[in-house]
């Protein structure tokens, strides 16, 4: 697919969020992220600086939370105008399945900005070799209301895997298994390399990541299809080679987002080249655009299709918002 790239062009003063009192100064946002102790929280502090510094009008603050499906409850509250979601959660919420059965949950993409291989990370020295050697074991499966955590139980649970699960923070299991007393976690890659937290933990104890054997991930192939099977050659110093499940990490906002503003955010955050990557120095090696007409799973926001729609893309059906399908 061929890539237009625009030059970063002054941008106009935006419109007010619907509903807003006309004499406001500043369209006010609120961006759900994650745990303060993640890689990907840089990456959204460095989104609120993007936006703060290029958009006049607009200022946004960021909120420590807990991922992906706090993230969807606190939209569909109105508590937050956009956030960290990931393309298997939303896709369940929008078709109202899984997670969402009987309560399907509208959260329109903005873009998708880096693939998440989902490591199982364990203390080496707790003979952990097969994910079935997890049964049993106190594991965290990740953060409380994480994408992470909802698909890492799904996960197991089709392959069998009952381990005795502990709920935390990032914060709190990480300090857990420094002192033995978890043996390990699940917890999102940045891009192929171990996430800080992890990276983290290992310069205490030395970690190693859990593989999925080739029956399993046909398992996950044939039978859980919102999710990629991925080979990770290259993780950290010392980290074998290894297969595990993914998914992308992406942006998505309220419906209550109006057009103007989810367009200028799209436009800022796609033709920026050092802000997010300074952040998230994994995003280098990709590009924003593509990964969001390669990994997205829901319609985008009108205000991103526009955005994708001037820069030459032809958007897949399942992306475009209801209007323009």
């Amino acid at each position: 697919m061929k890539h237009f790239k625009a030059p970063l062009a002054a941008i106009a003063t935006m419109a007010m969020l619907a509903g807003a009192s006309a004499n406001a100064q500043d369209t006010r946002l609120l961006i759900g992220s994650t745990s303060a102790s993640s890689s990907q929280y840089g990456y959204f502090v460095a989104l609120g600086q993007l936006i703060n510094d290029t958009i006049p009008g607009v200022t946004a603050s960021v909120a420590e939370t807990g991922a992906t499906m706090d993230n969807l409850r606190r939209m569909k509250r109105g508590q937050v105008n956009m956030g960290l979601v990931t393309t298997n959660i939303i896709e369940h919420a929008h078709a109202g399945t899984q997670e969402f059965d009987g309560a399907p949950q509208e959260a329109p993409l903005l873009w998708v900005y880096a693939p998440a291989p989902q490591n199982v990370v364990v203390r080496a020295d707790a003979d952990i070799t097969t994910l079935e050697d997890l049964n049993g074991k106190r594991f965290n499966p990740g953060i409380r209301g994480s994408a992470t955590e909802a698909t890492a139980e799904a996960v197991l649970a089709k392959l069998g895997i009952t381990p005795d699960v502990v709920r935390g923070s990032t914060t709190d299991v990480v300090d857990m298994i420094k002192d033995n007393r978890v043996i390990g976690y699940v917890k999102s890659g940045a891009g192929k390399r171990l996430d800080a937290s992890s990276l983290d933990i290992n310069t205490f104890t030395p970690v190693q990541v859990v593989s999925l054997t080739d029956v399993q991930a046909d398992t996950i192939r044939s039978e859980m299809k919102d999710l990629s099977v991925v080979s990770i050659d290259d993780a950290g110093e010392g980290i074998a080679p290894y297969k595990t499940w993914s998914f992308a990490l992406a942006v998505s906002a309220t419906p209550e987002m109006d057009e103007d503003t989810a367009y200028q955010i799209t436009k800022a955050a796609m033709e920026d080249d050092s802000v997010q990557r300074n952040a998230l120095p994994s995003l280098a090696a990709y590009d924003l655009s593509e990964l969001t007409m390669e990994y997205g799973t829901v319609p985008l926001h009108p205000g991103a299709a526009r955005y994708f729609a001037e820069m030459g893309y032809d958007i897949p059906e399942h992306m475009r918002p209801a209007a323009a399908q």
